[in-house]
């Protein structure tokens, strides 16, 4: 197993430098250093003085890749290249673009905790809430009970989770007044301002993930092992519980793993409805305010979290079936 996880360690930080250097080409391909002031200084009526200052306080006033100025190993560190690109995989994310926006990793790491408040609990409640509904649909498949539980599946993974929030909002918040419509605190006041997005959360990707995992066990349920287990007299609970759930971890394993990269990059649409100043609203502000110097670090952190979270996805097939072997 160190074999196959040193082979994919390096299969992903080929994968993640590929994806820096089309980051960096295509950021400063689009919009030029002097673009990028112009930007933040207010448009076209900015003087060059101004353009050059805004420029030497960010480094941008450097060559792209290469410095001619400099001598030795400089050549290659005194360049925008280095500094805003190579320095990534320090986890050295510098200083914003925008003028009052301070030290990105400073925020990271901030915006991250907030991020990790928000989905973390949502996480484990959307794989325990989802399996147990799929699990209740196939017990009772076939019945009025499983026909329109897959009904209301359809119907809920078919509206926006944009709906969810402005519905949620006006009847928790405004009509019935059980949760703050937006805001943070600190410490265990949080919690107040945490219920109604995970619970809102939860619901809107209820239907999608109870229907996935409703098809996976059901296939399961055709296997000669659950013939077999029938057979012996065992209850239909049992059967379900000990034999086809954990015969379909691997594909649940699977889908609920894509979701790990959101626990830490948070979720934009919902920090940025309830005001949680989390990862996600980090990157809508920097979208708003034009802040390339924000996007391309959470480009960077998003695909470094893929990579990651993949290699744990295939770690724990080996705990959920001992037949798989990393080779």
């Amino acid at each position: 197993m160190l074999a196959y996880i040193v082979r994919r360690i390096g299969y992903g930080f080929l994968v993640l430098l590929g994806v820096n250097l089309a980051t960096f080409f295509l950021f400063f391909t689009v919009y030029t250093p002097d673009d990028m002031a112009m930007l933040n200084l207010g448009g076209k009526r900015v003087t060059p003085a101004a353009i050059e200052k805004w420029k030497a306080e960010r480094g941008y006033d450097k060559p792209l890749y290469w410095n001619d100025k400099k001598e030795g190993g400089e050549q290659f560190t005194e360049t925008i290249f280095y500094e805003r690109s190579v320095s990534l995989f320090k986890l050295d994310f510098g200083r914003a673009d925008g003028e009052s926006a301070g030290n990105i990793g400073r925020e990271v790491a901030t915006r991250m905790k907030v991020s990790l408040q928000l989905a973390l609990p949502l996480f484990v409640l959307q794989v325990i809430a989802s399996t147990a509904f799929a699990l209740l649909l196939v017990m009772f498949r076939g019945t009025r009970l499983d026909l329109w539980g897959v009904v209301t599946c359809v119907v809920m993974l078919s509206i926006s989770s944009l709906f969810y929030i402005i519905v949620g909002q006006y009847l928790f918040s405004r009509v019935l007044k059980l949760a703050p419509i937006s805001g943070y605190a600190p410490g265990l006041d949080v919690i107040k301002f945490l219920v109604l997005p995970i619970a809102l959360s939860l619901l809107a990707r209820l239907g999608g993930e109870a229907r996935l995992y409703r098809a996976m066990f059901l296939e399961e349920l055709g296997k000669d092992y659950v013939r077999t287990a029938r057979a012996r007299g065992l209850p239909e609970r049992i059967v379900l519980g000990r034999h086809v759930l954990r015969n379909a971890l691997i594909p649940i394993i699977t889908s609920a793993g894509s979701y790990l990269p959101y626990v830490f990059l948070g979720s934009l649409v919902f920090e940025s409805f309830f005001g949680l100043p989390g990862l996600g609203a980090y990157v809508i502000e920097a979208i708003g305010k034009q802040d390339f110097a924000i996007v391309r670090t959470m480009v960077f952190l998003g695909s470094l979290l893929y990579i990651a979270t993949y290699l744990l996805i295939d770690i724990a097939y080996t705990w959920a079936d001992p037949r798989v072997r990393l080779a």
